[in-house]
């Protein structure tokens, strides 16, 4: 059934899962300064989500919940996913905090050039101008002297954000039939399955502290992902996007607080660029939702 579309709780909710993100991608960062192999970061990421969840459903008699009939489409989502979160906590023990962030904004010009190339939706004068734009920011902040953002980083941060836009798309699929912990529980279920022989490859002894940051990532990573797709589930991705850019917030805050680490200059000039270009994309397909609420028009540019 096709949940009523509710854009201020969409809103708040995906304020909340941004916020739960950039405090998930702390914890991975502090787990990588430990010499905690991010495979194994990835696998109780993605394993402690999925008991929670079962347990949860199962103390409610409501394991029916996870019944669906888009195991296919799931399945393909968790690889996406996967892969995707490879790059998106690889990034952030590469890169501080703030610029890995900032990379993560480029998803939704990644997004224009993915509609074009996949779906022949040509962009028009806006959204090229956004794409372009955004390059610019990019280039901005890697600026000429790449001491704060080495090449590495700026390829694995550019690739999460890329692998975010395919993501976004699939959790707006599986929104429209499928309830949030349903979503969530068989990406953690099957990138458990994938991640499990890695995991126990890469495993080493934790003192307690590792162990309460791995736990933490889970809760935090799980709370987020329930929360981004409810969040799609009552609002259009390019109505709830523009939430995500309060992540460059909590992450200078945590990378301050954590690392004493202040981004350069050209990350404070760059980054406004890039939250631009994200946010004349989503205005732009905020307009052509609207065009498409009232009838066949004219392709928006």
């Amino acid at each position: 059934m096709r949940a009523t579309q509710q854009p201020m709780l969409a809103l708040g909710l995906r304020l909340c899962s941004a916020m739960l993100l950039s405090f998930m991608l702390l914890l991975v960062k502090l787990t990588g300064e430990r010499g905690i192999a991010l495979s194994e970061t990835m696998f109780w990421r993605q394993c402690i989500p999925a008991i929670a969840i079962v347990g949860w459903l199962a103390a409610r008699g409501g394991l029916e919940q996870l019944r669906t009939e888009r195991p296919w489409v799931h399945a393909r989502r968790a690889a996406i996913g996967t892969s995707g979160m490879f790059l998106t906590l690889g990034v952030v023990q590469i890169l501080p905090l703030a610029e890995s962030t900032v990379l993560g904004f480029t998803a939704p010009l990644f997004a224009v050039i993915l509609s074009a190339l996949l779906l022949r939706e040509m962009p028009g004068k806006w959204r090229i101008t956004a794409v372009l734009l955004g390059l610019a920011g990019v280039a901005i902040i890697a600026g000429p002297d790449r001491a704060h953002l080495p090449l590495k980083g700026l390829v694995v941060g550019i690739g999460a954000a890329f692998m975010v836009a395919l993501v976004s798309i699939q959790l707006r699929d599986l929104g429209r039939t499928e309830q949030p912990l349903t979503v969530v529980f068989y990406f953690s279920a099957f990138s458990v399955i994938a991640l499990a022989p890695l995991a126990l490859w890469t495993a080493t002894p934790h003192d307690a502290t590792g162990w309460l940051l791995i736990l933490g990532i889970g809760l935090s990573g799980l709370a987020a992902q329930v929360l981004m797709t409810a969040a799609l589930r009552f609002g259009t991705v390019a109505s709830v996007m523009v939430m995500d850019y309060s992540q460059l917030f909590w992450a200078t805050l945590w990378g301050w607080l954590a690392f004493g680490h202040v981004p350069p200059t050209s990350t404070w000039i760059g980054a406004p660029v890039v939250v631009t270009a994200g946010l004349v994309v989503a205005w732009r397909e905020h307009i052509a939702a609207q065009a498409r609420a009232r009838g066949p028009r004219k392709a928006l540019p």
